[in-house]
């Protein structure tokens, strides 16, 4: 036998994409070492399993996934080591905003800094207001849970929302109140709440350590610090979520009663506004389009049909089929929206860059190995026009079933 080592080429590309299927199975890299302080260290990207779709999945209920028996790779079982607070000796009281009924970006970074203060001792609190949809609150931080579902806090009550958390300071005396300083209705909430507690607030915080805290002042252009007040108003990115645990989210009770409210304002329900006219860094959905979009018309009226902000990739907007001002990605604008649907985009990395913060990404395509269906949450392969037809079909039938419902 020859002692030449011989080089696989395709092999070595493979392991430097990042991008391809099967970059994680070429990768030997250390999966666990022992730690400066004694603690083993385990590396989170060397868990879970490569699936048909190149995405990395860890699999936490120990199922085989029929992607993996096919590929010959065997999925590793992750189970996060449950904490449990018995008899916690203070609390930290967090009001997320639930935007959709559901833990924000935002929302995760507070329980993050949450169960930073708590550390061992304490137990996190969060009080949702009316129904909500999450089902991971234990994942994302939360010992305790208030849930307050009355028809007394629906839509625009702050009035009423602060008297039941004034009921929650009475019964638990939180040591510290930590609300998302958003325009979400947390940092209104939060100001009202310090007004009724006579606390001194600190204001778009983006650090806590060691007793004293940081938040933006001047424009974002300097920094104010001071010790750490009971009530805080945190900015985003305060403080990285919660991975490496689960919690055990017990409910929990207001013993107390809770005042009611002499309504002073009359809430009129939300205002109808045109999603042409949202500005794209502030949408919540954004149906976007690209290259493989042939009939420009079909989605404008998709874009109408769904209610969603229309954007656009640098190529449709160089064709002159969308304006500058839509144009998505690192070249263009930086988008947060909690529902971004990409049709006919490929991805280019700029593009993946612009939309790196959206929480989920669907995406349309007829190509199954393009970097946008790698990214996306949800893929839907085939043809934009017909899929987007039938998307304006569904949501015809489904509107016309609420409204005889209603009638």
């Amino acid at each position: 036998m020859s002692d030449i080592i011989r080089r696989d080429p395709r092999v070595e590309w493979i392991a430097r994409n990042r991008l391809h299927p099967l970059h994680a199975a070429m990768q030997t890299a250390q999966t666990s070492w022992m730690g400066p302080n004694g603690l083993i260290r385990k590396s989170p990207h060397a868990v879970g399993f490569i699936g048909p779709n190149g995405l990395k999945r860890i699999d936490r209920s120990g199922a085989e996934q029929g992607g993996n028996q096919k590929r010959g790779i065997t999925s590793s079982v992750v189970q996060l080591p449950l904490h449990v607070v018995e008899q916690p000796a203070f609390h930290i009281v967090v009001v997320p905003d639930m935007v959709g009924g559901r833990l924000s970006s935002h929302d995760k970074d507070l329980l993050g800094l949450a169960n930073k203060l708590a550390g061992n001792d304490g137990a996190v609190v969060a009080v949702v207001f009316g129904e909500h949809k999450e089902s991971a609150f234990d994942t994302a931080g939360v010992d305790r849970l208030l849930h307050l579902n009355s028809e007394l806090f629906d839509g625009y009550a702050p009035e009423q929302r602060v008297l039941a958390l004034s009921a929650v300071e009475s019964q638990l005396a939180p040591r510290h109140w930590l609300l998302p300083d958003s325009r979400n209705g947390g940092g209104e909430l939060g100001r009202r709440l310090a007004a009724k507690l006579g606390e001194r607030p600190a204001t778009r915080v983006w650090q806590v350590a060691e007793g004293q805290c940081s938040g933006r002042a001047g424009a974002g252009r300097e920094d104010l610090v001071r010790r750490a007040p009971r009530l805080i108003l945190a900015a985003v990115e305060c403080a990285e979520p919660v991975s490496d645990t689960r919690h055990e989210v017990r409910p929990l009770e207001l013993q107390n009663q809770i005042a009611r409210n002499l309504p002073r304002i009359e809430d009129l329900g939300a205002v109808a506004v045109d999603p042409a006219s949202i500005p794209m860094a502030e949408a919540e959905f954004i149906l976007s389009g690209g290259n493989g979009v042939k009939d420009w018309a079909l989605f404008h009226r998709a874009a109408v049909a769904l209610g969603a902000t229309e954007g656009a990739s640098r190529v449709a907007v160089d064709d002159g089929f969308m304006g500058r001002d839509r144009q998505v990605g690192a070249s263009g604008i930086w988008v947060t929206a909690r529902v971004y649907l990409a049709v006919g985009i490929s991805g280019a990395i700029q593009h993946l860059q612009g939309i790196g913060a959206c929480d989920k990404v669907i995406a349309i395509n007829l190509d199954p190995s393009c970097d946008m269906i790698k990214r996306a949450d949800l893929s839907v392969i085939g043809d934009s026009a017909a899929i987007l037809a039938a998307l304006i079909e569904r949501v015809a039938a489904y509107r016309q079933a609420g409204e005889r419902d209603a009638a």
